[in-house]
């Protein structure tokens, strides 16, 4: 009897445990978060906003949209309890330009990013408020070509001296590669660059061997390839420690790459063209463009961020 009755009694607490579990599983974001529909709500670059914290996240991205009327900046407000918030974001300052593809905040400078296109023109920026961008100046990556295809765009302070890595995608047979020079934001101008190629192992087929680039405040790079089969996917990422860059004692900027890099990370079914980490965190955020499938935001802990 005594038996019995205990027996229920284990029964039902572990039914209400069950339930308790099922229902914080339930509340729990998914690990990827839809940001929008369509080919024109993709992320292909994003940077962490001031205040930003683990588990209270704001950033802004960009868009690699080329038509008028098209969205070309935007805030996502990211919370553990809710869903995320997408703002679009006014261009101010001239006709808001095409295929945007990288995005960093300016270290030292709240407020203030730098965004890069695939043809390799920058942009100097500053939010306003919540609702508008403003360009405060422009510039050409160094050495750029009709050829190039930019997707990576970094900034980090080394030396006391505000360092600039770039990147060139790849593709397939052709590796990516980096580029690193000291950037002159007074008059958005660079040092004479230095550069290194970047081979992802993974995935193997219809690879953009470099899809972001970012650097940590320790110099350390890294790195997100992507798989490209077209517009309906299917899609694949991976994130690499790639290296670190450095500025010696006289300036002279230099790039570590690493020849053979093993994967980090694979995310499957997501095409990843944004990487951001929060600062003093392990913590960092991915973003996707995916194509006619959207795009998609997640955050990931102890990896992505590890090399800072």
């Amino acid at each position: 009897m005594i038996k019995s009755r205990c027996t229920a009694v284990a029964a039902a607490l572990a039914c209400t445990a069950s339930l308790a579990a099922a229902q914080t599983a339930t509340a729990r974001p998914a690990a990827w978060q839809q940001v929008g529909d369509g080919i024109t709500s993709g992320i292909s670059g994003i940077a962490v906003a001031p205040g930003s914290r683990a588990g209270a996240t704001d950033v802004l991205v960009v868009r690699d949209n080329k038509r008028d009327g098209e969205n070309r900046l935007a805030t996502i407000r990211l919370r553990t309890d809710a869903k995320p918030e997408v703002r679009p974001l006014a261009w101010q300052g001239g006709e808001p330009p095409a295929d945007l593809e990288a995005l960093d905040s300016i270290p030292g400078r709240p407020g203030e990013y730098v965004a890069l296109t695939s043809s390799g023109k920058g942009y100097h920026l500053r939010t306003t408020g919540s609702d508008t961008a403003r360009v405060l100046g422009t510039f050409t990556v160094p050495g750029a070509t009709k050829n190039d295809n930019y997707e990576g765009f970094a900034l980090t302070s080394r030396a006391h001296r505000l360092v600039a890595v770039w990147a060139d995608r790849g593709e397939n047979d052709r590796p990516g590669t980096l580029h690193a020079a000291t950037l002159d934001l007074g008059r958005h101008t660079f040092s004479a660059p230095v550069t290194a190629p970047f081979h992802a192992p993974y995935p193997a087929t219809n690879v953009r061997h470099i899809s972001d680039v970012k650097a940590a405040p320790s110099g350390a790079l890294t790195v997100s390839s992507a798989s490209d089969t077209g517009d309906d996917g299917p899609f694949d990422s991976a994130v690499y420690d790639a290296g670190k860059v450095t500025v010696d004692r006289n300036g002279a900027v230099r790039l570590s790459v690493r020849r053979s890099p093993a994967p980090v990370a694979r995310y499957t079914g997501h095409k990843i063209e944004a990487l951001a980490c929060l600062p003093h965190s392990r913590e960092g955020v991915l973003g996707t463009d995916d194509e006619n499938a959207g795009g998609a935001i997640r955050t990931v802990s102890g990896t992505l961020c590890r090399f800072r």
